[in-house]
């Protein structure tokens, strides 16, 4: 038997409950791992929430790190013992063990902590995907960013800083700020003082840009399509403020023939040659010390309500880590 937070149904941060509960062994293609440590991300609130639903009652929790303590049949290239990470694949991340699927989980490399790779999967493929794959950033590029302080900002900043894009980031405040410039965002713009897309104008002389990574959603959705050259494209992978309302597609032809897309981890890393090209390519990246994982927050895993509450409250910056 081991703890796991769980809950019965969905709602605010106290409908997570430490149980005790039982798990069995691996079977057919699946291993069982012991965590080490455990990633807390923005769409855990979703689903804790009910905004993205699923079934009741449940585990929660979709990023770990850990060790493998059996393997079930039909699993190679892994074995007891192995540091491996996950992000995607079923809920129960926020457990002190639990069964997996082998083709969901990655080798972590040596120079590489337990922490580090729960802190960066989710986030840090999430990042790969948006400035590699949705739009890749090219040299020369001017690009804009929201919630450059958040997990998947302050990684997006540095990487994007590398290929050789000026990185514009909204923040929301000097702290924030000043933790954004000092991981590769040339303009931090504090939304609550100044007006995001008269400052891209600013900045861009006019030209504005070819992508916005927006994660915030309901409140930035309009305005950011405001910064968008002609032909630019809004990638919206997040909606923190809430969901964007419908709205007529003629916007975008009005705007100069604007491109919004709705991508998804699960779909980027959907074939195992694409989690383990994600993968590789991110943890090359925070080796060489390209991104460097800020994880600004540790719990013990039974405190992730209080967690859930910081995260919500906009108390947290960067990555946040529950111990196990």
């Amino acid at each position: 038997m081991v703890q796991a937070i769980r809950l019965a149904k969905t709602g605010g941060p106290e409908v997570l409950e430490w149980q005790t509960v039982e798990v069995g062994r691996p079977g057919d293609g699946q291993v069982r791992l012991r965590h080490t440590a455990v990633g807390l991300n923005y769409i855990d609130t979703y689903q804790r929430s009910g905004l993205y639903p699923m079934a009741m009652p449940s585990g929660l929790g979709s990023e770990a790190a850990g060790i493998i303590e059996e393997v079930g049949p039909g699993v190679s290239g892994l074995k007891a013992g192995d540091r491996v990470a996950y992000a995607g694949g079923p809920l129960g991340a926020y457990s002190e063990s639990r069964v997996m699927p082998a083709d969901r989980l990655v080798p972590v490399p040596d120079g590489i902590t337990d922490q580090q790779a729960a802190a960066m999967m989710l986030k840090g493929m999430t990042a790969w995907y948006l400035i590699r794959r949705t739009h890749a950033v090219k040299p020369g590029e001017t690009i804009l960013i929201h919630a450059a302080a958040g997990g998947v900002g302050l990684i997006v900043c540095q990487w994007a800083k590398h290929l050789g894009a000026t990185v514009i980031g909204t923040v929301g405040d000097e702290e924030k700020g000043r933790l954004a410039k000092a991981n590769g965002c040339d303009h931090a713009i504090n939304y609550r003082k100044e007006d995001f897309v008269a400052r891209v104008g600013e900045i861009t002389s006019g030209k504005k840009l070819p992508v916005v990574y927006d994660s915030v959603g309901k409140d930035t959705f309009m305005k950011s399509l405001d910064c968008l050259a002609p032909l630019g494209l809004l990638a919206l992978f997040g909606q923190s403020s809430g969901s964007v309302p419908p709205f007529d597609l003629g916007i975008l032809a009005g705007k100069g023939s604007l491109f919004v897309t709705r991508p998804t981890l699960n779909t980027y890393t959907a074939s195992r040659d694409d989690l383990l090209t994600a993968s590789s390519d991110l943890f090359d990246v925070v080796k060489k010390g390209v991104v460097k994982l800020a994880i600004n927050q540790t719990y013990p895993l039974r405190d992730a309500a209080q967690a859930h509450r910081n995260l919500q409250d906009r108390k947290t910056t960067g990555s946040t880590v529950f111990t196990v």
